[in-house]
């Protein structure tokens, strides 16, 4: 073969290369199209978005502060005379106002766990 047919073969499939290119990307485009065309139906079937007026407003006293306090867990009944409590034997869940309201602190080298802290000895 003589060059000239092999720069003819290489433009051949270097045009088809770019049509084929250009329509792959017309594809896209269109897909695209259509799928912002598809949410802008989907969002027009939508409820309405609230007004300034139906958002939720601080009560008049102003803002609601969080309140601290401990509590003390309720004990679970024992079960007598059976072999064990079932579901139904126990009630929720609750607890109690602790009478003692001051927050217990960890003392320093009294942390209670195995390489907490602490002197040490070496």
């Amino acid at each position: 073969m003589s060059t000239t047919t092999f720069v003819l073969a290489a433009t051949s499939s270097e045009v088809l290369n770019v049509i084929a290119a250009f329509a792959g990307g017309l594809v896209i485009a269109g897909a695209l199209v259509w799928a912002v065309q598809l949410g802008m139906r989907v969002r027009d079937r939508e409820l309405p978005r609230p007004t300034a007026e139906e958002q939720p407003h601080l009560p008049d006293t102003g803002p609601v502060h969080e309140e601290r306090e401990l509590r003390e867990p309720d004990e679970v009944p024992h079960a007598e005379g059976r072999e064990r409590l079932l579901p139904h034997d126990l009630h929720h869940a609750g607890s109690r106002r602790s009478e003692d309201q001051h927050r217990k602190r960890w003392l320093p080298g009294k942390s209670g766990s195995f390489g907490g802290g602490g002197i040490g000895h070496g």
